[in-house]
């Protein structure tokens, strides 16, 4: 199960930057926000932790890592990871339908630095996930 999600985080990434180079910008968002909740639930998958029916990990990923022996490298990293579950989870709602309330469609939300740093991020996240779990297998 852990591999088939990061399979998908990898392929999530994919369209994420397809939709950056076209200057879609909430759904390169959109996408980089799929890729950390995929790449994290591989990771808590790995780890035989239960994890949330939600989009945001962050809590069950903190909550983790101070209970188990995982690699340093990994745990310098946690703070960022839940941050960026977290960020892109709160995102993940108007990256899709904009705010409408205020009738604002999501290409007037996002711009190229909102969508350039989730995809950055992203990318990070699942760089850390694969590493866990491929240098464990």
């Amino acid at each position: 199960m852990a591999l088939e999600y990061l399979g998908r985080a990898s392929r999530t990434l994919g369209e994420a930057r397809n939709a950056f180079k076209v200057k879609d910008y909430p759904l390169a968002v959109r996408r980089s926000q799929e890729a950390v909740e995929l790449s994290l639930k591989a990771v808590l998958r790995f780890l035989a932790v239960e994890y949330p029916r939600e989009h945001d990990v962050r809590d069950v990923l903190l909550e983790v890592a101070s209970s188990r022996e995982l690699p340093e490298w990994f745990m310098d990293e946690v703070e960022f990871m839940a941050a960026v579950s977290s960020d892109l989870a709160r995102k993940r709602g108007p990256a899709f339908y904009g705010d409408e309330g205020a009738l604002r469609p999501p290409s007037s939300l996002f711009t190229r630095a909102d969508a350039s740093n989730a995809l950055r991020d992203a990318e990070r996240v699942h760089e850390n996930s694969e590493k866990l779990i491929r240098s464990n297998l």
